[in-house]
């Protein structure tokens, strides 16, 4: 049973940033068959609402005025299994790297590569997270949502999540009303390893690995994630903040003409993604703080609150690292956390 609502609620321990900010209310989903009444409830109050996972990807810039609805589900399910493959629903409560270390263990291979990465299960369509190769998208069949607006439960498709490079359509035409209660996974029984970039491989070659299994590349993800990105536990952050941008190829053959050492990966239509953290280090911006408000001395790409910085700090910070990467590479930076407020 879904637990009482909290009023004036502090959410600074529960976003990854560690910023301060309250909410009119918090409300636990400890249960997804209780959505229906929760979302009726809160549109005949023609109240806000906000689904919070993690935490690991928002920036709380004000206060919320509204209800914060707080995914705790529960729950892990073999739908079918084949000589091949296993389709697994997994409430979206659950911890997205709990989840992937459960797969491994089960014999479900193909997220290793995604290990460590911080949030929850149901927030994983929404960015169609991705890392080492390996996004989402490769491995997903289905999303289980409940639409607040038409109120009636989806069943999307792979086609209907119209999944792009951190995009979805959780952040379009479902945006605001499509709250994920499961998401099912396509994982293969067979393992299909995928240690094609360079860090990995690195990591791979000093603990002498030639020809790693899931489980090596699962610990060579988490190592080398660990050295190079903060614990949220122990200095605030959201993980990267700005997407890596994708350029057209036209535009890309300009800027490598101009820097050709731009770390770049072509893309099956054309485009060129580029490394975000780079520009960014090459302006000068790696391990510079302000206040209380930094970039992360190991990964330009992360933005820290090294103690007590304030949203508004941390977004000054982020727009003088757009200006900055504009200016000297004619390149937009754009945000990969959802900022609210």
């Amino acid at each position: 049973m879904t637990a009482p609502a909290l009023l004036d609620a502090d959410l600074r321990d529960l976003n990854t940033l560690h910023l301060a900010a309250r909410a009119t209310r918090l409300q636990p989903v400890d249960d997804a068959a209780d959505l229906p009444a929760l979302t009726d409830a809160l549109r005949q109050r023609d109240e806000r609402v906000l689904v919070l996972g993690g935490g690991s990807n928002i920036v709380f810039a004000s206060d919320f005025s509204g209800t914060v609805l707080q995914m705790r589900t529960r729950g892990i399910e073999v739908l079918a299994r084949n000589d091949d493959s296993v389709l697994v629903a997994v409430a979206a409560g659950e911890n997205w790297h709990d989840w992937v270390n459960h797969a491994l263990d089960q014999g479900w291979h193909g997220l290793e590569n995604l290990a460590l990465i911080p949030g929850t299960v149901g927030a994983a369509p929404v960015q169609n997270i991705g890392a080492y190769g390996v996004e989402l998208v490769d491995r997903l069949e289905r999303v289980e949502a409940w639409d607040m607006q038409d109120r009636c439960w989806l069943d999307l498709t792979l086609a209907d999540c119209a999944m792009g490079y951190r995009d979805s359509v959780f952040k379009h035409r479902l945006a605001g009303r499509a709250i994920i209660a499961r998401v099912v996974f396509r994982l293969s029984l067979t393992p299909a390893v995928q240690a094609g970039y360079a860090d990995l491989q690195r990591e791979l070659l000093a603990r002498g690995i030639a020809a790693p299994g899931p489980h090596d590349v699962f610990d060579a993800v988490c190592a080398v994630r660990r050295a190079k990105l903060p614990d949220p536990a122990v200095i605030g952050n959201a993980g990267s903040f700005f997407r890596n941008p994708v350029l057209s190829a036209v535009a890309a053959a300009n800027l490598l003409a101009s820097h050709p050492g731009a770390p770049h990966y072509p893309a099956a239509d054309g485009s060129v993604k580029f490394a975000a953290a780079w520009f960014i280090d090459q302006c000068g911006w790696k391990g510079k703080r302000r206040g209380d408000a930094g970039v992360h001395d190991r990964q330009a790409l992360v933005l820290v609150n090294h103690g007590r910085a304030s949203a508004s700090q941390l977004l000054a910070l982020a727009v003088d690292i757009q200006a900055s990467v504009r200016e000297r590479f004619g390149v937009d930076l754009e945000p990969e956390p959802v900022i609210v407020g």
